[in-house]
């Protein structure tokens, strides 16, 4: 019996999205966390400190969960 070891291209896809998305995130959250320790005198200061590490671990979330992805479309049977 062969096995059939071929990408599932529908789960490698996914993956790539995701990866997309973390992309986006690890633009946007180093530079808004870097606008925001500059500016500290805002009256927002805290909301978007908070609201720039979120997104921080947003980033780390989305490229554990794509990468993982993109493995099981590889390697999975």
């Amino acid at each position: 019996m062969e096995e059939n070891n071929k990408t599932n291209r529908i789960i490698l896809s996914k993956g790539l999205k995701q990866m997309g998305i973390c992309l986006i995130f690890m633009f946007t959250g180093p530079t808004l966390l870097h606008l925001t320790l500059n500016n500290n005198e805002k009256p927002l200061y805290i909301y978007l400190l908070i609201l720039s590490i979120l997104i921080c671990i947003l980033a780390i979330i989305f490229l554990y969960i794509g990468i993982n992805t993109i493995v099981n479309s590889i390697f999975k049977k």
